[in-house]
């Protein structure tokens, strides 16, 4: 089934404005009242990330019948990567596509909606958006940006990364150059490692030329298209760093409340829809990229060993009760967000994790 058929049969189109439908004929389509520019963190066309943004801003023009219509543009097509969240707050953009671990500099908080090392994964972090107060702690910690946050995708976990050596106790990490952002970068330099951040453009070349000794992505689907594998041939799992990797739509607060009550539930519904469709292509993708790395081109997938999973797991957790201390709005989501993962590990280990271990019978 076709990206777009799916969202239609999800229904999710039809919450918004009554029943608009996001395969009206583009002749019926009203004159543009509102021209939208969205800018991104990811290449032009990246698969998944960067067509995510295309398929947000898709699905706005067609659900509003024409009304609002976005231009997308790619990393550095407008501005760089790492500025896409000032050209939201200024204006400069209507939309940004990112992720909110980028913009710490902002505010030490935003790592927490994006990924906590050892922390929600996809299902989780969704819940603790919608239903557990997380969006609204969001928006709350954006405003003052004049902006306003949406969650538009989410990776599902990850690889933990491309390496030029293998990794076989927690010795291995130390002086390790890696190119791993958000919280999990400070983790990997408390373990004695060198955190690089650089937009993933850059990887490949900067792996190439040995500026890093590892990297990490997002899993095979993508890291396939960035070729990492001609740079390193070891590939560990499990992604301890981003369980849950949430991608974030950037509105910008002053055109959001332009725009009619009917055409700001449909942005709205847009991220939504964007959001369950990226793990859907995610989880249908990976397997098979994974296959691809393995039998075409002879990467060694290898799992990290217990002891320095345990040993990032004791870091990571020190780590983030240290940024709950940092300021209010970080005490604030720390406590949001931890209690809603102790709550829901319980409801999680007699469904999912019993699941999954009776399935592996």
């Amino acid at each position: 089934m076709k990206r777009r058929n799916f969202i239609k049969s999800a229904g999710i189109a039809s919450l918004a404005a009554g029943a608009v439908s996001i395969s009206a004929p583009r002749a019926a389509m009203a004159q543009a009242e509102f021209n939208w520019k969205m800018v991104t963190t990811w290449p032009k066309n990246f698969p998944v990330l960067g067509t995510n943004a295309n398929l947000l801003a898709g699905l706005i023009g067609e659900m509003s019948g024409g009304r609002i219509q976005v231009k997308v543009y790619g990393a550095a097509e407008m501005v760089p990567a790492f500025e896409v969240f000032d050209a939201v707050s200024k204006g400069t953009a209507e939309l940004g596509h990112s992720g909110a671990y980028y913009w710490k500099g902002k505010s030490e908080a935003a790592q927490f909606f994006s990924a906590v090392p050892f922390g929600l994964t996809v299902q989780e972090m969704n819940a603790w958006l919608y239903y557990g107060g997380g969006l609204e702690l969001w928006r709350d910690l954006y405003k003052p940006f004049g902006i306003i946050p949406a969650p538009t995708g989410n990776s599902g976990v990850q690889m933990a990364g491309w390496f030029n050596r293998e990794i076989k106790t927690v010795d291995d990490l130390k002086g390790l150059k890696m190119r791993i952002p958000g919280l999990g970068g400070e983790v990997l330099s408390r373990a004695g490692g060198t955190t690089v951040n650089m937009p993933g453009a850059e990887l490949f070349t900067a792996m190439q030329s040995g500026t890093l000794d590892a990297t990490e992505w997002v899993g095979p689907y993508n890291d396939l298209a960035f070729g990492l594998y001609k740079v390193a041939k070891f590939y560990y799992y499990p992604g301890w760093h981003e369980p849950g990797s949430t991608i974030e739509a950037l509105i910008n607060e002053k055109a959001f409340n332009a725009l009619p009550k009917d055409l700001q539930q449909i942005v709205l519904t847009a991220c939504k829809a964007a959001n369950m469709d990226m793990i859907a292509e995610f989880t249908a993708r990976n397997n098979q990229a994974l296959d691809t790395l393995i039998n075409k081109h002879s990467v060694k997938v290898l799992p990290l060993p217990d002891d320095v999973l345990k040993t990032l797991k004791r870091i990571s957790e020190e780590v983030v009760a240290e940024l709950s201390d940092k300021d209010a709005a970080s005490k604030n989501v720390f406590e949001s967000v931890m209690a809603f993962k102790k709550q829901v590990i319980r409801w999680g280990d007699i469904s999912e994790l019993a699941y999954l271990k009776a399935r592996a019978l």
